[in-house]
């Protein structure tokens, strides 16, 4: 099986009301829960959310935005396969996140 890095893409301006309530962040945890639960046997590491971003370049170090939000590494027979592991997942179904993007992690050239 092949490993696939998921990036949950967040949204620039969460919602126009704001954060998610109490209530919804409570059952988008429950339904994270069980997708975790569910997806077990093709999670290679849970990842998590991240935090500020900041970048290194021949410019030197600077603070930086971007929209990813945390992470998952999967494995997955193909890339079509791991992506739909994320249809409906409840980074977008329920918490304000935008998607999900699904890379394969490829071997190192060389390596």
């Amino acid at each position: 099986m092949a490993k696939f890095l998921a990036l949950y893409m967040g949204t620039p301006d969460l919602q126009p009301a704001g954060p998610p309530d109490e209530a919804t962040i409570g059952r988008g945890m429950a339904a994270w829960q069980t997708w975790m639960v569910d997806h077990a046997g093709q999670v290679v590491d849970a990842g998590g959310p991240l935090g500020k971003t900041k970048q290194a370049s021949k410019a030197g170090i600077s603070d930086t935005r971007n929209a990813v939000a945390g992470y998952t590494i999967v494995e997955a027979d193909s890339h079509e396969a791991a992506v739909r592991l994320f249809e409906n997942h409840p980074h977008f179904a329920i918490f304000p996140g935008h998607a999900v993007e699904v890379m394969e992690v490829l071997p190192i050239p060389g390596g």
